[in-house]
């Protein structure tokens, strides 16, 4: 129980890595705000967090909107009292060519990604009297940047998110709140089925990416849960700033 008595908000906590995430820390002894758009693919994360014991809240919300990520962070305070883990996951992703993206593409992809992620830090360290800790997700296309793709609107606002973690890092060490982020590589997550890919064509793209990592396969919501339990835990009590690349290996060279 590494985390027990602890309070979190995972944003993006109906699917993927935030739902993996979200019943993760719930196993570990937090009590777990899960945050999204989708309210039906919320309710199912708090049902399954609930029927392995753990005690979980939804809130319906789009964290574009300041105000929201502010409910966020007051619905959880008046649900469990306190807050001490933010975990920064919701994002979207859209591959669209420099020239092809339009102004909305680009407000759509930088308000939830970096946009979000700010102001959701913004209202959560007021709540994080006694200390805390910040979680940020990123990519590793906020790191590196890969010919053949088209993703510069994409790569900017995760890489925006990378320099945050940094900032907030340094900026927040004196309240003994840490700030730290992960990146992943391709993640196998519901994630593809809104990129407009074929369905039958997933599989085959799955595969394309599984060689594209050194390590020779994707990873699963699971193998990112678990790196962002243990920069959540004190297992991490001295790690403030640090950028991990989980990615099979994608980065290392």
């Amino acid at each position: 129980m590494k985390l027990k008595d602890k309070v979190a908000i995972v944003t993006g906590g109906g699917t993927g890595i935030g739902r993996a995430t979200s019943i993760l820390l719930a196993k570990e002894g937090a009590r777990v705000t899960v945050a999204g758009r989708r309210e039906e693919k919320l309710i199912e994360t708090v049902e399954k967090i609930k029927e392995n014991g753990g005690a979980a809240h939804h809130v319906t919300a789009d964290i574009s909107k300041e105000k929201d990520t502010l409910r966020i962070v007051k619905e959880t305070v008046n649900e469990f009292g306190k807050l001490d883990i933010l975990v920064n996951n919701a994002g979207v992703f859209k591959g669209i060519p420099l020239v092809e993206t339009s102004e909305e593409d680009y407000n759509y992809i930088m308000d939830i990604n970096l946009k979000g992620t700010f102001f959701m830090c913004k209202h959560a360290v007021t709540e994080m009297k006694e200390g805390g800790v910040i979680v940020n997700v990123a990519s590793t296309l906020g790191i590196k940047g890969f010919r053949g793709f088209t993703t510069a609107a994409y790569s900017a606002s995760k890489a925006g998110v990378i320099m945050l973690t940094k900032a907030l890092a340094l900026e927040l060490a004196c309240y003994r709140i840490r700030v730290n982020c992960v990146c992943p590589g391709v993640v196998e997550t519901e994630l593809f089925e809104t990129l407009g890919i074929p369905k039958e064509k997933i599989p085959e793209r799955m595969k394309m990416w599984e060689e594209f990592h050194p390590i020779g396969r994707n990873g699963k919501p699971e193998d990112v849960a678990r790196a962002i339990l243990f920069l959540a835990s004190d297992d991490s009590s001295w790690a403030t700033g640090a950028i991990l690349a989980l990615d099979g290996g994608i980065t290392a060279g």
